[in-house]
């Protein structure tokens, strides 16, 4: 979180008194608080977002709305912050995998995957979002849509990231 000072700044104040004011609001809301150094800390309800229970896919069923919990997106989705990002997928090839143009998927950085992952790859200087697989030595990249062709690589393979949520607008 911004120090007083750098908010003084950001919000084009002319006085920390009307940045205390700011902050002030913020904390009766809820969005912020103080750590034990007088730091402001981002509130347990930053983020959050209502979680009333579940609902029925199958046959209708009754269901009695009661807020039983919030959950944090960045909780539910994020493990490793600092290698998390989110690319626009552009493309057909994993529509079987249920992955269409325009969804987003979250991304995360690494160099490791196993057979059967959705990886962020670059592959023979092209990067791509496909299936990895691995096979007796062999390792190459599997769309999931039957119109196109496996990628094997020519010169080299690389896993920049693994796919680790798809989120979709309607």
């Amino acid at each position: 979180m911004p120090s007083y000072s750098e908010m003084l700044s950001l919000f084009g104040f002319k006085s920390k008194n009307a940045v205390f004011r700011v902050v002030e609001k913020l904390k009766d809301a809820g969005l912020v608080a103080k750590d034990h150094l007088g730091r402001l800390i981002p509130s347990k309800l930053f983020g959050e977002i209502p979680f009333p229970g579940s609902v029925t896919a199958g046959l209708p069923a009754t269901v009695e709305e009661e807020l039983a919990d919030t959950v944090n997106l960045d909780d539910l989705l994020i493990r490793n912050k600092p290698l998390t990002y989110m690319l626009e997928v552009d493309g057909d090839s994993m529509i079987d995998a249920h992955i269409k143009k325009g969804d987003m998927v979250l991304v995360e950085k690494t160099n490791q995957a196993k057979d059967g992952d959705i990886v962020i790859a670059e592959v023979d200087g092209e990067f791509t979002m496909k299936y990895l697989r691995k096979k007796g030595g062999k390792v190459w990249l599997e769309p999931a849509n039957k119109n196109y062709q496996p990628i094997y690589p020519e010169h080299s393979l690389n896993i920049n990231a693994i796919v680790k949520a798809v989120i979709r607008k309607y």
